[in-house]
């Protein structure tokens, strides 16, 4: 958050608990009669803030668990990507070794060609 959504914030809550008091002051009820509905009120706001938590709590678990478990299908990925890489690697390593000893060869049969002919 910016400074200025910070600042915004804590005038806005600062005002509204301003705001209560001097209502509080103003109350046309008994003193008893409003304190047991600000009890109640505030009692219920608490709970349902309890309640909000739990559930947002709720919800980053299963954020979370969704993240792993894409998390985990990337890395399964790379793995198998990479084990294609090497294999694919060794492939080319067996084909340039199998191509050299055919050269080899070669060179032999036309070395044994060119002395038995001179």
């Amino acid at each position: 958050m910016s400074k200025f959504s910070k600042g915004l914030t804590f005038g806005l809550l600062s005002g509204a608990v301003m705001g209560s008091f001097i209502a509080l002051l103003y109350a046309p009820d008994k003193g008893t009669n409003t304190r047991d509905r600000l009890s109640y009120r505030l009692n219920t706001y608490l709970d349902d803030l309890t309640n909000l938590v739990d559930q947002l709590k709720e919800e980053k678990a299963d954020i979370m668990s969704d993240a792993k478990v894409q998390g985990d299908k990337v890395v399964e990925d790379a793995q198998r990507r990479a084990e294609d890489l090497i294999s694919e690697a060794e492939e080319l390593l067996n084909s340039i070794q199998q191509a050299k000893e055919v050269g080899e060869k070669e060179k032999e049969t036309k070395k044994k060609e060119n002395s038995s002919k001179g």
